[in-house]
């Protein structure tokens, strides 16, 4: 069973810039595609960014050159790197795991961007 754990969420003002992280425990994590989903209320949830290798990432349109998703292998941890946010930002973030013996997500951590 994979679990996962979010941190770093906060308030913060438009420009600021906040770190999440995500630890996950359980399973094979060097395996496994990690995201990074947001969920504003009223909408569905999206993805933000995805990191398949260190090499290998995926990022939305409206984050691009703002944020940077990062993983390590040996801590089991993928981070996501947030500078210039907008209060557009402001969401329920989540972390997922998912590979082919799995897709797990993790209770959310809030970033709400206001001044």
């Amino acid at each position: 069973q994979v679990r996962l754990v979010e941190s770093g969420g906060g308030l913060v003002q438009p420009g600021g810039s906040l770190r999440l992280s995500c630890a996950a425990s359980g399973g094979i994590f060097s395996v496994a595609t990690m995201g990074w989903y947001r969920q504003i209320p009223g909408k569905e949830r999206e993805l933000v960014a995805d990191i398949t290798s260190p090499t290998m990432s995926v990022y939305a349109d409206f984050v691009k050159g703002r944020f940077t998703i990062s993983r390590d292998n040996a801590k089991k941890m993928v981070n996501l790197q947030m500078n210039s946010l907008k209060p557009e930002d402001t969401a329920v973030y989540y972390c997922r795991w998912n590979s082919g013996l799995g897709d797990y997500w993790g209770q959310g951590t809030q970033v709400t961007v206001s001044s």
